[in-house]
Order: structure tokens, then sequence, then C-alpha cells
């Protein structure tokens, strides 16, 4: 039975006062003009031409209106969810498929991300080019404390709520069954509505950092490579996980009115976690800087690190995907690409539910 959900549409659609201070405040902001030590290495962090770099271009070429334009070429909503004893608002983007035979997904997105983590996809998704290539009506929410959702209404607030929440948005739209796709922080969302919920009829995943226990003398080549890089993250990556499943509150106060030290926490990431190609690419430049905008407009940089403080430490995700209750038991399928944080081999996915496919780059 589909659940009621009142639903206003919403637009992208800063002050111009905001929009103005935002460029005030990243031109007056002062960078180091040399790096920490001499001959700093990216062990360092980012090196310090990749800040200034992002810096001149958010200064001189950004253009925010524009973004809010390309941005609103998709529907966007805010829904009110009753849940426990709460109101949450919601906001998503909704685009319905011309198809007759479009199966209802639900996209989730992670840290340090957004909704506009799945631009690109949408129109490939909602209307694909060949007829004979499924559609879709997709439904991309932010997670509660991100952008223009309600942060979490109490404390202890996990990603097994925000899947409940999920669950009856997706009911709320009037779809009875769907899929979801997840990686980061929303395929626990993804794995609990997978696990948990009737109406979730499939799960596609890119993110399940279970540990390799085989052997070197054991392991494929390129299982070789993902233990590397799934290694190399846990034991030099997670300075900025310490800080937020530890003091959320410090960090998120230093950084709520400080659109360049947004950019340089949440781009970092951007930084490392993608092909070393993309490092000097514009195009992922934009994305970094529309990416700390939005943290920044709504306001959601010390909301959006509840994640690592409220649900299971990273030391601990391989146990945690392996229990019982979080096994998925609906077909789900898994892309492992080479330069995921945390890549997930074939032989240490499918222990954590029913996997039917596996596709490793």
């Amino acid at each position: 039975m589909a659940l009621s959900l009142k639903t206003e549409r919403f637009k992208v659609d800063v002050p111009s006062h905001e929009i103005k201070r935002l460029k005030e405040k990243v031109r007056n902001t002062r960078l180091p003009s040399n790096p920490i030590v001499p001959e700093a290495g990216e062990d360092y962090g980012p090196p310090i031409e990749w800040f200034q770099r992002l810096h001149q271009t958010w200064t001189v070429d950004f253009d925010w209106e524009s973004v809010q334009q390309h941005l609103n070429r998709h529907e966007h909503f805010l829904g009110n969810i009753k849940d426990e004893e709460h109101n949450l608002k919601l906001h998503f983007v909704h685009v319905r498929s011309s198809r007759p035979n479009a199966i209802p997904l639900l996209l989730v997105h992670g840290w340090p991300g957004s909704f506009y983590e799945f631009d690109r996809v949408i129109d490939l998704l909602s209307e694909p080019k060949d007829a004979n290539v499924q559609a879709f009506h997709v439904v991309v929410p932010s997670l509660p404390g991100f952008c223009w959702s309600s942060a979490p209404p109490r404390r202890g607030w996990t990603l097994k709520d925000n899947a409940r929440v999920f669950n009856n948005l997706m009911l709320g739209l009037g779809y009875l069954s769907y899929g979801v796709q997840a990686g980061d922080w929303g395929s626990f969302v993804a794995r609990e509505l997978g696990a948990q919920y009737p109406a979730c009829k499939a799960v596609h995943l890119n993110f399940c950092p279970v540990p390799l226990h085989t052997p070197d003398n054991e392991l494929s080549p390129r299982e070789k490579l993902v233990k590397k890089r799934y290694d190399d993250w846990l034991d030099d990556h997670l300075g900025y996980a310490v800080c937020m499943r530890t003091r959320p509150h410090t960090i998120g106060v230093a950084l709520i009115d400080n659109p360049v030290g947004i950019m340089s926490w949440v781009g970092e990431k951007y930084y490392e976690a993608a092909a070393p190609q993309k490092a000097t690419d514009p195009e992922w430049d934009q994305a970094i800087l529309i990416q700390s905008s939005l943290y920044y407009f709504t306001d959601c940089i010390m909301t959006s690190m509840l994640p690592y403080y409220e649900n299971v430490k990273h030391a601990e995700f391989g146990s945690y995907f392996t229990r019982p209750e979080n096994r998925i038991d609906v077909p789900f399928a898994y892309s492992s690409f080479l330069y995921d944080t945390r890549p997930g081999t074939e032989r240490t996915v499918k222990e954590t539910g029913n996997m039917v496919q596996y596709r490793g780059t």
C-alpha cells in the first residue's frame, strides 16, 4: 500500500547576497605561499599548487548562477515525511521516464557528496537513447543533514534510520517496488533496504569494504592491487574520518562559514580518491567547487559529518557487512573500480548477500 506524501516543487535559488558573500569570502581568503615544509610530498596532503589553482578558479571563473540553471533542468522537490515522532523535510530530485516499462530507481549518495554525484547519469537512466535499454524513474534524495534535507532529528540517528525514511519516500511517491544504487555511506542505506524492506527488489553497490584474509600467494593480480589500495587507504588516508567520528562539532564549527576550508576538507577526498589524471582536469575542479558551494550555501558541512559519528567505525566495516541482519537477501550486483577508496573483490563481496553479478575494472 502506498503512503501519502506531501511534496512541493523546489527550485535551487540561492539569494544573490549569499552568492556575493561567498565570492567575497573566497577572494579575501589568504592561502599560504609556500608548502608546509620544503619539498613536501603528497603524504602531507594535496600540493599547495592544487589549492592555489582551485582558489583562483573559484575567485575568477566560477559562476554559481550558471550552476543553478544547470541543476534546475531536473525537477527538485521537498517532501514532508512523518517518522517516529518527528517531521522530516527531504530534498530530492525526481525524474520520471516516458517509458511505460520504466523501473523506479533510488540513488543514494555518500560523503563528501550530495545528490549532485548523480547529475550526469539521471538523463541516461531515465531516457536512454537506445530503445532496447532499460529505463528508470529516478529518485535522488539528499541524506538527512545534507543540502536542503532536515538534519537528523535526534542523537543516535543512523543510516538504518535513513533507510526507513527513504523506503517511506519511495512508497509515498507511489513506487510499491524499486531498486537502489549506492556507494560510500549510501551503501549502508542500500544494504539495509535490501535486507529489511520488501519493497526493495534489487540492489547495486560500488562500496563493500570487507578485507581480504586470503594469503598473498593465493591472490589474483587484481586482488593484490585491490588489497594494496584498501590497505593504503586505511593506513594513510583516514585522518579526516577520525576527526569527524570523534569531534564533528569542533571541525564543523571551524568550517561552516569558511568556504575555502570546506573546499580543502572536501576537495582533498576528490583529489586523493580519483584516478590520477583527474588531478588536473578542469571539469573535476568544477565538480569540487560545486560540491563545496552546495555545502556552504546550505550550511550542511557540520551535519554532513554525522554518519561518521553515529555509525559503525571503519575498522569494523568488515564484520558489519557480514552480520546476518545486514545480509542483502534480494539479488544484488557489485561494480568495483580500481580507484575506489576501498575496492571490493568478488570473493569478499559475495559473503555479504545474494550477489548475482560482479564487475571489476
